[in-house]
């Protein structure tokens, strides 16, 4: 199976390298994506919005024979949810790593604070603990230390959804710094974050205890939970 990763927030494809082989392993042609504008800290971010992110997947996705998996991490869920949206026949499942997918007219943040196109990683306080966990001192500095500022303008440009199609594409939710009955609820009730994973036909949730980044924290467990939904 072809399997696109796409990253979350200041975050390349190098980001997936600790799960990556695993899925190579049981056999799968896996592609970790590096989004326009985090190619390095010089990187021109000018310009560079939500859409721009969602082209370059959907070239991804065309570029490639059969059927896809997408994955996507955090922000990069948002990402997922347009590509699939652009090539409702090509893709085959979505999977939303501690995330989830954005609906029309949605944002993925107004919170964040840019300095004029680069929106830099915050600091530590900025996040709740729960998103923190298992994120050691270590592992922290090594995050910030690969960190690339995230185009501002992918955070606030808004989403544009228009084919019903991917509402019938299967979907499976990582649920690492919220809990699985929480996201269950939150689906339940309508709750705007997941208003758009309501009205999905087929949709499992998979408890993954850990923070906000498993891919980091726990990548062998993030591994053989992608490599089930894919299976």
């Amino acid at each position: 199976m072809k399997i696109i990763m796409v990253p979350g927030f200041w975050l390349d494809a190098s980001s997936w390298d600790a799960v990556v082989p695993g899925l190579r392993a049981a056999g799968h042609d896996v592609e970790p994506l590096t989004l326009p504008g985090l190619e390095s800290r010089d990187a021109d971010r000018s310009g560079i919005g939500l859409r721009t992110h969602v082209d370059a997947v959907v070239e991804r996705i065309d570029a490639s024979e059969g059927p896809v998996v997408l994955v996507g991490h955090s922000g990069g869920g948002a990402v997922i949810s347009a590509a699939a949206d652009a090539r409702c026949e090509r893709v085959v499942r979505t999977i939303y790593v501690d995330s989830g997918p954005l609906g029309d007219g949605g944002i993925v943040s107004d919170e964040w604070e840019g300095d004029g196109s680069d929106l830099p990683l915050p600091a530590w306080d900025a996040f709740e603990e729960s998103e923190l966990r298992d994120l050691d001192e270590e592992a922290r500095a090594t995050f910030r230390a690969r960190a690339i500022p995230h185009p501002f303008g992918a955070s606030t440009e808004p989403q544009r959804l228009s084919d019903e199609r991917r509402y019938e594409i299967p979907t499976t939710l990582v649920a690492s710094s919220v809990p699985v009955t929480v996201l269950r609820e939150l689906i339940d009730a309508g709750h705007p974050w997941m208003a758009e994973a309501a009205r999905m036909r087929d949709v499992e949730i998979v408890g993954l205890a850990t923070g906000h980044w498993p891919q980091l924290t726990k990548p062998a467990e993030l591994t053989a939970v992608i490599l089930t939904a894919v299976g």
